[in-house]
């Protein structure tokens, strides 16, 4: 399956930034605890416009983090719900933009805007892609029994089941020892 770059930038942000809840976190702890994690999480993807390493932000972002979290396991007519509303509230108005080395994409909010706010109507643009193609099924939460990691299935035949390799190779694992207990 293959969306728009920035669909697919975005989404994947998502994916960082649901994964920093600590049910999902490889540490098991809030990865996002911090202005400097943050930061960190910031630095590992292009973000431009205003950042304003605060409290106040943070506590933005991780209620962001919350929402988009919540939004990943919506059916597709419950997501439209809350897609529109995330853009309504922004007052969201695409335009085309060029910056950073990046090619022509979609903005829809000032780089003034809240950091929280322009990442939650960036994910709003990529998930009304996803939901205009009908690729729900797309978006995803870890199959392993512990982890609730979202996974993002770019695959071509959409039959990804785990948030990334640790989680399969450890499924794999309690699997192959089933299999030889059983023998």
């Amino acid at each position: 399956m293959r969306f728009a770059p920035d669909t697919e930038e975005s989404l994947e942000f998502v994916v960082m930034l649901g994964n920093t809840d600590p049910g999902a976190s490889r540490s098991g702890a809030d990865e996002l605890a911090t202005i400097e994690q943050l930061a960190e999480l910031l630095a590992r993807c292009t973000y431009s416009g205003r950042i304003d390493q605060d409290e106040a932000e943070l506590r933005e972002v991780r209620a962001t983090r919350d929402l988009l979290r919540q939004v990943w396991t919506l059916g597709r007519d419950e997501a439209v719900e809350v897609v529109n509303r995330m853009l309504r509230e922004a007052r969201a108005l695409p335009r085309l933009a060029r910056h950073d080395g990046l090619d022509w994409h979609i903005h829809a909010t000032a780089p003034d805007a809240p950091l929280a706010e322009r990442i939650r109507v960036e994910a709003a643009m990529a998930l009304a892609d996803v939901i205009r193609m009908d690729e729900m099924r797309r978006l995803r939460v870890c199959a392993a029994p512990d982890c609730t990691g979202l996974l993002l299935d770019l695959s071509r035949n959409g039959l990804k089941r785990f948030c990334g390799v640790r989680c399969g190779n450890r499924m794999n694992m309690i699997a192959f020892r089933e299999r030889k207990a059983g023998q």
